[in-house]
């Protein structure tokens, strides 16, 4: 018994070395630098009104084209709401009020409204893995357990919930089209954040004006339209597949660590550079959730930073597909399973 004591103990120690090491190491990544924040934020502006226009121009050539031109102008479009998402940890801009305006000016494109979002995303980075903290800004994951005692109803929406055509198609659409624009899930006493929602309606409104008095209201749909579906998905799928792996690391309050859920629970989404560079480097995900204070374009070389940081999930493209089947958390395992996975090992 003793010696198991002092194991634990042991172990619990080179724990925290390893974590101050980590922390140490990736301190000299920490902090935008504000040039960089600007060419990002011209170029990705430039790139994603460029490709928006060549959609428009395409229509009077064929459709098929503006459809394949809806592709690199989604991507802009996600590369965008990774601006907006550095703005809300502080890593874009030195000055806390330029990160809030940026932030809250891209929320008029992105359609997040921005104080809400950094509120709900904080709480993730926050509770990360914690069992006893699902529920503010990540997927709704069930354990085998609760599933199990679930009523039937629950039981279908939750299927309904994590079918790959909702989850990843109509979903997301209605989630930052629909969803978003409104109040009544969020807290009385988030003030600022029902306002944040309230002023990106009216931003939204006008910027959908703007373009349908350019444009006109057809050529606004034909060509907004599957850049908004595809973006929308595209970031859904980018969350889930940063989460959503196996193996996975979800803990209960007593033993929970925030360094160990940061690098086990969030996972290295390993993409082509084009991809990496359109993504802002989210897919180094383990990295982000150790410090969300360093910048997007800083995220790769700090990966490198200290050998722990190898012990993330590795997951590619072709290997993330298989993430899809993933559906409840199995305690006893402790691991993401699928539902028949769930049949199987405990009817």
């Amino acid at each position: 018994m003793a010696s198991d004591l002092i194991e634990a103990g042991h172990e619990v120690f080179e724990t925290a070395v390893v974590n101050s090491e980590v922390k140490t190491a990736l301190a000299k990544y920490r902090g935008p630098r504000n040039w960089k924040s600007v060419l990002q934020l011209l170029l990705t502006m430039s790139l994603f009104a460029g490709s928006w226009i060549l959609m428009w121009y395409s229509l009077s050539i064929s459709y098929w084209l503006t459809a394949l031109l809806a592709l690199p102008t989604a991507g802009m479009a996600v590369r965008l709401f990774i601006l907006q998402h550095d703005c809300g940890h502080g890593s874009f801009f030195s000055a806390a009020k330029a990160n809030h305006l940026v932030g809250t000016m891209l929320s008029a494109l992105t359609l997040t409204p921005y104080y809400c979002w950094r509120r709900q995303h904080a709480i993730h980075h926050a509770s990360n893995g914690q069992l006893d903290h699902r529920g503010i800004g990540d997927i709704d994951t069930m354990t085998v357990e609760e599933y199990r005692n679930a009523s039937r109803w629950r039981r279908l929406a939750y299927r309904l919930y994590r079918n790959p055509f909702v989850l990843f198609g109509i979903g997301p659409i209605f989630h930052f089209t629909v969803l978003q624009r409104f109040t009544y899930s969020l807290p009385r006493e988030w003030k600022r954040e029902r306002r944040s929602v309230h002023f990106t309606n009216v931003l939204v409104v006008s910027v959908i004006a703007l373009l349908v008095w350019l444009v006109g209201p057809l050529a606004f749909i034909k060509v907004h339209l599957p850049v908004m579906v595809i973006s929308a998905s595209l970031g859904v799928w980018l969350f889930y597949v940063q989460h959503q792996f196996d193996p996975a690391h979800w803990r209960r309050d007593q033993d929970w660590d925030y360094y160990t859920a940061a690098i086990e629970g969030s996972s290295y989404l390993d993409l082509p550079w084009i991809l990496h560079w359109i993504t802002g480097y989210i897919g180094y995900h383990h990295v982000h959730h150790l410090d969300s204070r360093i910048p997007n374009y800083a995220l790769a070389r700090s990966a490198q930073a200290h050998p722990s940081l190898n012990r993330a999930t590795r997951i590619t493209i072709w290997s993330s597909l298989r993430c899809v089947n993933l559906k409840l958390w199995d305690e006893r395992a402790g691991q993401l399973i699928s539902f028949r996975e769930a049949r199987r090992r405990y009817r």
